[in-house]
């Protein structure tokens, strides 16, 4: 008979993590856009998030600036960044390169996308990577090959999941087995695309860990503030928003009210996911930090307190603002 474990004598140990937070970003298109970019970073800076996902256009079409920002982020503040890369109509060669330059900047998280196909129709350079689980492989591949480098902290790999069916699959379960191909090529983490109602959420995780998904994955939710926006998202991601909510934004009388109407509802969906088991939550952002902060501040997560050294760092920073 096995002696008990440490574990079972020291039931601390065991206790649930916090509740992890992060924001995601995308690369500002005009100085203009940068400005306020940067208003928005500070603002969230003071929320202490586990970390920034910066996104990376498809075919890294805004490689340079989505690589400057996230060097800015390194270099300028106390965020961690997450940055997107994606591979499809890139070689391997040219991605162990981002990586590596990745690396060098500082950054220990990555997240791995396929990317969109070329509108055009046009087909990929003859070598280009076709699917996430091979960006992941050559990320793991770069990653031994620097292995004595990061001896101060190893790459967290995470991956997209889809809580309603990929565009592109020909069903939910397969969208389930690219995850899981994913999780054995070493994800570590997943988050998820936007999604509109509160089950489907809890359907995908149960689903995942049916299949033997044993990753955090982490629900992706976008403040729903924007009738607009909201319109658009769920033409891409091909699903139908709730009638009513749609209704009600439409009817809104100004900004004021549609801000009440979509954090409530966004909070909502949160709190069903945190409900679920979800392990953080991931805020889609657009680069505006009112919603974002609005959402925060009625969800109430069980965070970890800030350490003074952080705390005094971003003190400085505003200070010599």
């Amino acid at each position: 008979m096995s002696p008990p474990s440490l574990i079972d004598h020291h039931p601390n140990l065991t206790d649930a993590a916090p509740v992890a937070l992060s924001y995601e970003l995308f690369p500002p298109r005009s100085p203009a856009a940068a400005e306020s970019l940067w208003n928005t970073i500070r603002e969230l800076e003071t929320t202490d998030p586990d970390y920034v996902a910066v996104t990376y256009g498809a075919s890294g079409s805004n490689r340079d600036t989505a690589l400057e920002l996230v060097h800015r982020l390194v270099q300028e503040t106390t965020l961690r960044p997450l940055a997107h890369l994606t591979c499809v109509g890139n070689t391997p060669q040219e991605l162990a390169e981002i990586i590596g330059e990745l690396l060098d900047t500082g950054v220990r998280g990555i997240l791995a996308l396929r990317g969109d196909q070329p509108k055009d129709g046009a087909q990929p350079a003859a070598g280009s990577l076709a699917y996430a689980q091979d960006l992941i492989d050559l990320i793991r591949r770069v990653e031994q090959r620097r292995s004595a480098l990061l001896c101060a902290g190893k790459i967290a790999v995470g991956v997209a999941a889809y809580p309603t069916k990929h565009p592109e699959s020909p069903s939910e379960e397969h969208d389930i087995e690219v995850l899981l191909a994913k999780q054995r090529s070493g994800a570590d983490f997943a988050i998820t695309q936007v999604f509109f109602h509160s089950e489907q959420y809890a359907d995908l995780v149960t689903r995942a860990r049916r299949a033997g998904v044993t990753i955090p994955i982490i629900p992706g939710v976008m403040p729903l503030t924007s009738l607009r926006r909201v319109i658009r998202l769920a033409e891409l991601a091909g699903v139908e928003p709730a009638p009513e909510l749609l209704e009600r934004l439409a009817a809104a009388d100004n900004d004021a009210e549609r801000l009440r109407i979509g954090v409530r509802a966004t909070v909502d969906l949160a709190n069903a996911a945190l409900e679920a088991g979800a392990p953080g939550i991931h805020l889609y952002t657009f680069n505006e930090h009112q919603s974002a902060l609005e959402v925060l501040d009625k969800l109430a997560l069980p965070r970890h307190s800030r350490s003074a050294s952080r705390r005094s760092a971003i003190a400085r920073r505003q200070l010599a603002s």
